[in-house]
């Protein structure tokens, strides 16, 4: 008809619990939504056809809703920088962590420098770079304040992997003999991780047998479908995120529109975030954030979950001011730095 659609409670054909379109789905300019916020509204297809979304409570009493669990909490704010702590004056760097990115194989030493950018710049006191030896000059060029390091294998990996509080696995790794005995040796290791990109397809290989309780997994949906062993991840996005805690453990960040964090307390959604992000190197930026709040002291579920709001909101506001087409990945680190220390909203 070309004229502006209302939705009441859910536009006809939108699952309200996985937020897929099944089928043909009305595309709503606004949606009134009743009694209680569906998830399927903000994560999927959901945000494409819903629109602008209103909560209509309809007069029920809150003391009624205390009385049913909630499928998922919204992180609506930056309140877990709290848990970060203040800065003691008498602070030294290792105080604040030393992370280990382990990554960049051949060709692909930007996804290594794009992890250890963001992390240095979301507060980690020290971070080392364990890549090929071609991408020394390169990233020390781009960015003095890391330490890259060249590493033929896991010899040359162990002395790294003494000093380090926490690594980042994945970014630019690849899946070839050079990766497989580095990631081997960081499992092996048992520090605290997030594992990304191809450290997920390696992990994806070793089986369910791998699990543990300090890291973090950030898949996107083709990842989380290798890890999982099965298409589909699309069609029910809150049930492949707890699944993936459940076989793996630890926090599983299931990326996409409405990200997921799932943990061993439920399931969270992160409402920011916007097409922009899709670019390559948003996840290898995403991966270093978490790493570096979990280097600082934050628990993986917890790292996951305000990395998430701060990487949705950083490209918020950089598509703000110059629109989604177009954005690098090198551009969030800034806003999410400013984001941490309170100089943006």
């Amino acid at each position: 008809a070309g004229t502006p659609v209302v939705a009441l409670d859910l536009p006809s054909g939108l699952c309200a619990d996985t937020g897929r379109a099944l089928g043909a789905c009305v595309k709503a300019a606004h949606t009134v939504t009743f009694v209680g916020r569906k998830l399927g509204l903000c994560t999927n297809d959901g945000p494409e056809y819903a629109g602008q979304v209103h909560f209509a409570g309809l007069g029920i009493p809150e003391a009624l809703y205390a009385r049913f669990a909630s499928d998922a909490v919204r992180l609506l704010d930056l309140s877990l920088r709290a848990r970060l702590g203040a800065r003691h004056r008498n602070a030294h760097k290792r105080a604040h962590g030393h992370l280990l990115v382990i990554g960049g194989n051949q060709g692909m030493g930007g996804a290594a420098l794009l992890a250890g950018e963001a992390a240095v710049q979301t507060g980690a006191g020290l971070v080392s770079i364990a890549t090929r030896s071609a991408h020394l000059g390169p990233i020390l060029a781009r960015r003095p304040e890391l330490m890259p390091k060249a590493v033929a294998g896991a010899d040359d990996l162990a002395p790294l992997l003494e000093s380090a509080t926490c690594l980042v696995l994945g970014p630019g790794l690849g899946q070839d003999a050079w990766a497989q005995e580095l990631f081997a040796a960081a499992m092996q290791s048992r520090l605290p991780m997030v594992v990304d990109a191809d450290g997920l397809n390696l992990l994806a290989k070793a089986g369910s047998s791998a699990q543990r309780n300090n890291w973090a997994l950030t898949p996107h949906p083709g990842e989380a479908a290798r890890l999982l062993g099965r298409s589909g991840i699309q069609d029910d996005r809150p049930q492949a995120a707890l699944d993936l805690q459940a076989r793996y453990g630890g926090a599983a960040l299931l990326k996409g529109q409405g990200s997921l964090v799932a943990s061993p307390q439920g399931l969270a959604l992160c409402p920011y975030g916007n097409p922009g992000l899709a670019v390559a190197g948003t996840g290898d930026v995403l991966a270093g954030v978490i790493g570096s709040l979990m280097a600082q002291g934050l628990a993986p579920a917890e790292a996951a979950s305000l990395g998430a709001v701060l990487h949705g909101r950083a490209a918020d506001l950089c598509v703000a001011q110059n629109g989604e087409r177009g954005l690098l990945a090198s551009e969030l680190a800034p806003s999410i730095r400013a984001l941490l220390n309170g100089k943006a909203d």
